[in-house]
């Protein structure tokens, strides 16, 4: 994906991905080719690749039928896509073999409001968060080389019983369960900055506000498009 302004907007992302056929080089900071709009919050060492399950957009579509053609690989702005991996399945510092390039589970990602722009659904970053269909981010361990086709496999596993989804579940619903927010602080295998959240919860007895991420206070946002949607 390449850097180009949002539709109806003057937001500048690179969210909408296209598929690429043959070779492409997975390096310490992403894909090759693949662009962020705003750096600071998007990509970098622990955000350098978006894998998200293909059974998901069946599951949207199902949800949101009116835009069901927008589901679709490179809608979420993933970076790989597969069958047989989702949250559920794929644990906070599993190893995984793509290609020749071995990445890490670094952390769920956390979506934020240029979904709702991507999708013209005024919640869809908060639907997004609450279904936990939001992919998750690799830290890349060997850069190497991976095309479509490519077999994907596990090769190690040093928190079974911790899988994406468990973490979503500390960081959205148990959200100041002091035994889970402990252990998750502690593992050095999830990312800094999702350990710095726990951390920040343990410290202050409280939960960070969601709305800045979730919510363009200062764009308008696009109108609701999609039966069902609610106003939030």
């Amino acid at each position: 994906g390449s850097v180009r302004r949002l539709a109806n907007t003057d937001i500048q992302s690179a969210i909408v991905k296209t598929l690429r056929d043959g070779p492409l080089r997975i390096g310490k900071l992403g894909v090759e080719g693949d662009e962020q709009g705003e750096k600071v919050i998007h990509g970098g060492p622990e955000k350098a690749v978006l894998h998200y399950a293909a059974h998901h957009y069946a599951d949207w579509a199902a949800e949101l039928p009116a835009s069901a053609a927008q589901f679709a690989p490179g809608a979420f702005g993933e970076n790989i896509v597969s069958r047989g991996l989702d949250e559920t399945t794929v644990c906070v510092g599993d190893s995984i073999r793509i290609g020749s390039a071995l990445l890490q589970v670094a952390q769920p990602r956390q979506p934020c409001f240029k979904l709702n722009h991507r999708f013209g659904q005024t919640d869809m970053s908060r639907r997004t968060q609450t279904s936990g269909r939001t992919g998750w981010y690799y830290r890349v361990l060997e850069e190497g080389v991976a095309q479509a086709g490519d077999a994907i496999a596990v090769v190690e596993r040093p928190h079974p019983d911790w899988s994406v989804r468990r973490v979503q579940h500390y960081l959205y619903k148990a959200v100041l369960d002091e035994e889970g927010l402990r252990a998750l602080a502690a593992m050095e295998l999830l990312s800094e900055s999702t350990r710095k959240i726990f951390r920040k919860r343990i410290q202050n007895l409280e939960v960070e506000s969601w709305e800045d991420r979730l919510v363009d206070h200062n764009k308008v946002e696009a109108p609701d498009c999609l039966p069902g949607s609610q106003n939030k």
